[in-house]
């Protein structure tokens, strides 16, 4: 049996009270919240273990430096990575996004040369693009998607020729909650010899993920998402594509030798990670993710399942709702309108009572365009979530729909 009580008190956020009310969080998809455990690893290493790591031969540095190398262990067998060398932290998937785009673009993309990138990207992996397509005066081009939010991949296969440089898909979309095919995608690209990038940002909480097994190139997600602290994050790359691809910046570990004449880079992943690497939110992610298999991520997978069906009924049971992304597959998120009320309106109502749910366009822009509308109310779940909450929700909605009837 799914452990929901004790879950739900590992978590201390979730215990207080938000103007009067019992507070109910449905924006795991913006953050996630963080169990005492990963609280608690940040106070420990900010208390007991604070010292820099890999530079130092006192007790402190060595300590520090195994916990974050134990952390970079604990990501490569939490993914299934063939290599621990392959985890490189950064300070989020915005992060990674950017060192694969840069690095990739400023080595590979030349005049004329095209990328490939879904129209439901979120803008940490669309921006990116524009700006090294614009700077390599390379093509960027979008596979589109259809009303119910699932991606038209035929027309993905007719975008793709000899002229196809790099790949970058959003595994689930944080707006629209559809679960996109992903290996189906790896496998079109691959048979052009194209790398792929995959956004795991929204999956990485919610699914199993083994890259080995989805054939991606590279795979990026921010550990705020998946319970643990801001401003860390994983890019895993396969060992022959980092080995191939130049720093993304300069400084601190990534530098083996330095002379007045040259620099010498270090060995991978040391060569991505420039500075003073944010090795308490390493540490604090490695016990993350330890928290999350403890529970099982098929376990949360199959009771976020749960929650989105219900949640996906009784919404579909109003009336005045629409639900912006129908597509087959989707896990998270669901994204609606209410007739005749702004989005931010509902959102302002539903945490007078409580009840925390994210507004407006969620980083989605183009998706919002795609609709004609100014942007979403979105709920999403997390591990914590409950079908009572969700019904505690849905009785405020139909107190907003009569509101603005």
């Amino acid at each position: 049996m799914y452990p929901i009580h004790d879950i739900r008190n590992d978590f201390p956020i979730l215990s207080q009270k938000i103007h009067s009310h019992n507070f109910i969080y449905f924006d795991s998809a913006a953050t996630t919240q963080k169990p005492q455990c990963v609280i608690d690893a940040v106070v420990d290493m900010y208390s007991k273990y604070n010292s820099n790591i890999h530079r130092g031969i006192h007790s402190l540095s060595q300590k520090s430096t195994e916990l974050y190398e134990n952390a970079r262990e604990i990501v490569q067998h939490f993914i299934h990575a063939p290599h621990k060398n392959e985890i490189i932290f950064t300070k989020g998937a915005t992060e990674s996004i950017n060192l694969v785009a840069s690095s990739f673009g400023k080595t590979y993309l030349t005049e004329g040369d095209e990328i490939i990138v879904s129209a439901m990207e979120h803008h940490s992996n669309l921006v990116p693009w524009q700006i090294i397509c614009e700077k390599k005066q390379a093509v960027l081009k979008y596979i589109p998607f259809f009303e119910n939010g699932e991606l038209d991949i035929e027309a993905f296969e007719r975008l793709l020729s000899k002229k196809t440089k790099f790949v970058s898909i959003i595994h689930i979309s944080n707006s629209l909650g559809t679960v996109n095919p992903i290996k189906r995608i790896i496998e079109k690209a691959h048979a052009y010899n194209v790398p792929v990038l995959v956004d795991g940002s929204q999956s990485i909480q919610h699914e199993p993920i083994d890259v080995q097994d989805l054939g991606c190139d590279f795979f990026v997600f921010s550990g705020h998402k998946i319970y643990a602290p801001n401003g860390i994050g994983v890019l895993w790359g396969k060992e022959a594509w980092l080995e191939k691809l130049p720093p993304y910046q300069s400084g601190g570990d990534m530098i083996e030798t330095v002379t007045l004449e040259k620099t010498i880079y270090n060995d991978i992943p040391f060569k991505f990670e420039a500075g003073t690497s944010n090795y308490v939110g390493a540490h604090a992610l490695g016990v993350a993710l330890n928290y999350m298999q403890k529970i099982g991520m098929q376990a949360v997978m199959l009771h976020e399942n749960s929650l989105m069906k219900h949640a996906t009924q009784a919404l579909e049971a109003i009336d005045e709702i629409r639900i912006i992304g129908t597509a087959s597959q989707k896990a998270g998120a669901i994204s609606f309108l209410l007739q005749g009320a702004h989005p931010a309106d509902v959102g302002m109502i539903l945490d007078k009572r409580g009840i925390a749910i994210r507004t407006g366009t969620h980083c989605t822009e183009p998706v919002m365009q795609f609709y004609g509308i100014p942007g979403t109310a979105r709920i999403s779940f997390g591990m914590y979530n409950t079908i009572q909450e969700i019904d505690e929700c849905v009785a405020v909605l139909h107190k907003i729909v009569q509101m603005f009837a």
